[in-house]
């Protein structure tokens, strides 16, 4: 399929934020990107919103329905390479799911490289699992009920939370939505960081610049905790939901994990959104695709946490 027009529309007006000209430091990427990115003049309302700092410093922001009785959590983790990105951005999104699929968003603030390179992300997210499980979040959100997910660097670290929680026996979870996460390496080889390097938001050199951000050591590159494709074992991860974009960089890594979780028996259900680039979900929400992949994932939460005799 060609672009969606939508998509020519946005790329014409500008140089989508993801991916001005590379700045010499991830600070003035920061700045960039918040330069160019803008609010909504609206959101859809949820019953509340509260922020909690965790007992290990990490900020997260709670989104609830209007719903009388505990929900599950879906700890949402925002995408921007490790590197740049806030709770803020996804706004939304996450109160569009939160109505729609009546959970708790529970959106993480995580530590954010060069400052605080691997580990320190996958460290901050899996304490927000821990804390969830503990009841940290109080009385309306359930403590047994929690998937996890996020869009590009945050569908890694869903990935690597469920791997952490499965290797340590910690909090099981229930689900991971994963949109065009980030799973191996630019120089791994796939054919669409080659077909889309250049002119759909988010490029090669923008990848290649949040992994010389994130990664301290090269030899960690191995960690299938930074990179889940290098994992030798991926049973036992829970069922998954893999969102795609045609034109994006990360497109065949995605489906490539997709299908390795298959094959070692996890339950998942892709979906290649044609004619859009990276971003769709979260960040570029004026594109017609935007609230379908919303509703997508919430109708996915709805039939994870449906009620099984």
């Amino acid at each position: 399929m060609t672009l969606d027009p939508a998509v020519k529309e946005l790329l014409a007006r500008s140089a989508p934020p993801e991916a001005p000209a590379m700045p010499p430091t991830a600070a003035e990427l920061r700045a960039a990107f918040a330069a160019s990115w803008r609010r909504p003049e609206t959101v859809e309302q949820v019953a509340s919103v509260t922020e909690h700092v965790l007992p290990s410093g990490v900020l997260v922001r709670v989104y609830l329905p209007d719903v009388a009785t505990p929900v599950p959590a879906f700890v949402w983790i925002h995408g921007g390479g490790w590197t740049i990105g806030s709770i803020d951005e996804n706004e939304v999104a996450s109160r569009a799911v939160c109505n729609a699929a009546e959970v708790a968003v529970v959106a993480v603030d995580y530590r954010l490289a060069p400052e605080h390179p691997f580990p320190a992300a996958p460290d901050d997210c899996y304490a927000v699992v821990e804390w969830l499980a503990s009841g940290g979040a109080g009385p309306s959100v359930d403590p047994g009920r929690t998937a996890i997910g996020g869009e590009s660097a945050g569908g890694n670290l869903s990935t690597v939370v469920s791997m952490m929680s499965r290797d340590r026996g910690g909090p099981p979870l229930a689900a991971q939505v994963l949109i065009c996460p980030v799973y191996g390496h630019p120089d791994d080889g796939f054919g669409s960081y080659a077909d889309f390097a250049e002119g759909f938001g988010m490029t090669a050199g923008a990848m290649r610049f949040f992994f010389e951000q994130y990664v301290s050591d090269p030899a960690q590159l191995d960690d299938p905790y930074l990179l889940p494709l290098r994992a030798a074992d991926l049973t036992r991860l829970p069922p998954a939901l893999v969102l795609t974009a045609e034109y994006d960089v990360l497109r065949d890594e995605g489906e490539e994990f997709a299908r390795r979780l298959t094959d070692a028996g996890t339950r998942v259900e892709m979906t290649r959104y044609s004619g859009q680039i990276h971003g769709f979900y979260g960040l570029y929400t004026d594109l017609p695709a935007s609230p379908r992949s919303h509703a997508h994932v919430a109708s996915f939460l709805t039939r994870v946490f449906e009620p099984r005799d």
